[in-house]
């Protein structure tokens, strides 16, 4: 299986992707500095959250949207309204107007293009993908997105203070030259039977479809399991980070000197370089593993190497377990979001993409409970905790994984029939 193989659509969508993730890297992590300087930190926290619930209602929305009437007409119209909106940050950060709420609101449009279009996009890949496809087209796509946000983020700490102006202008042409490409290049993967409904029937007709999501007891299942797993990821920038700061003293490593912040950036770092190196190689190793055990043995050790992180200071032991747990982190990501492929029916795949989309808001929920849980338990309790976080989503992946199986196999004889 190889890159060439695969539907234009996936082509078109894995390298615009990358494009618009690198670029969107130089800017969107530095927002958060741009608004605290206009309004104060204090507001600035609330805008942010603002923006996330609203990400988080039109994720809803557009997954019920793709379903109804396309992939294809919800992610043009996110794609046109966000190259709209990065237009306007343009001209409202430029040598001759400046205007920081106006620019925010267009931060709070980005967020409903993302929830409009997120669940839409998902769903296509899996549209015109095959089964023996999809670890490789998701190995790509993560491999490609923590590239682009690890180049785009170093550049835009360089650039992000004095260049906004030529980086919204550069993220603009990106959008324009994305919703060109949806617009003439990308062929609509599912045409829905369309019904003449009321606002009142789509109402009715949104809920029943959410409902009949909840009421997939696998499913849920299986968010469950990731939400847990996945909260892992950021306690590394939350609650791992600040015990780091506070409790780990001045170490040498070879020929350096590393205080706990210092550490942390260079965990960052070498997990980020490793899932780029190693991304390139994973799909092309050889095992006779089963899906299920790669699953559950990948998430085993991810949760182990967290859970030191959570309470050793020793930099050998950190660095050692940081390389374990972006191995387990490798082998884990494609073949989890293969099992999500194949979990929904084809009639509901974008609303069963929108709320398995959650599992990044949920995650960073259970991560800043972890944080406030840090400052009343010692550091033993907490590493405890976290790494019990991580092994209750390790077991629910190992008691829904026959019944995982079995859903891939179905899918695949509804797709090869």
């Amino acid at each position: 299986m190889r890159f060439r193989d695969f539907h234009k659509n996936i082509k078109i969508r894995l390298i615009e992707n990358f494009i618009s993730r690198f670029i969107g890297s130089m800017i969107f992590p530095f927002m958060s500095i741009y608004l605290a300087v206009h309004f104060g930190a204090k507001v600035a926290g609330l805008l942010l959250l603002v923006n996330v619930f609203i990400g988080i209602g039109i994720n809803f929305l557009g997954g019920y949207f793709a379903d109804q009437f396309g992939r294809k007409k919800v992610m043009l119209f996110a794609e046109t309204l966000r190259f709209l909106a990065f237009l306007t940050m343009m001209i409202c950060n430029s040598p001759w107007f400046e205007s920081a709420a106006i620019t925010f609101a267009m931060m709070t449009v980005n967020s409903i293009c993302w929830g409009l279009a997120g669940p839409a996009n998902q769903a296509m890949l899996i549209d015109v993908s095959t089964p023996p496809q999809r670890k490789l087209m998701y190995s790509i796509s993560y491999w490609a997105n923590n590239l682009s946000i690890a180049v785009g983020g170093i550049l835009g700490a360089f650039l992000f203070k004095d260049y906004l102006f030529e980086l919204f202008l550069s993220l603009s042409i990106a959008a324009a030259i994305t919703a060109f490409l949806v617009a003439f290049f990308i062929d609509e993967s599912h045409k829905p039977v369309i019904e003449e409904l009321k606002p009142a029937q789509h109402v009715m007709q949104l809920l029943s479809t959410y409902k009949r999501v909840f009421q997939d007891r696998l499913f849920v299942l299986f968010t469950i399991a990731g939400v847990l797993i996945l909260s892992m990821e950021f306690q590394l920038t939350n609650y791992i980070g600040i015990r780091l700061s506070e409790e780990m003293p001045t170490q040498q490593f070879l020929l350096w000197e590393f205080d706990g912040v210092q550490t942390m950036g260079f965990l960052r770092s070498e997990n980020t370089i490793m899932v780029v190196i190693l991304m390139l190689f994973v799909t092309r190793i050889p095992h006779s593993l089963k899906d299920k055990s790669v699953l559950v043995w990948s998430c085993f050790f991810f949760t182990i190497g967290y859970g030191v992180l959570a309470y050793s200071n020793s930099l050998t032991l950190l660095f050692l377990m940081m390389a374990v747990l972006t191995i387990g982190e490798v082998f884990r990501v494609p073949v989890e979001q293969s099992y999500m492929a194949a979990i929904p029916p084809d009639d509901a795949r974008s609303s069963y993409m929108a709320f398995g989309g959650l599992k990044f808001n949920l995650s960073m929920l259970v991560a800043s409970v972890t944080v406030s849980l840090g400052a009343v338990f010692s550091s033993m309790l907490m590493a405890i905790v976290i790494t019990s976080i991580g092994l209750i989503g390790t077991l629910i992946f190992f008691m829904i994984s026959p019944e995982l199986d079995a859903r891939k196999e179905q899918a695949e004889l509804r797709q090869a029939g």
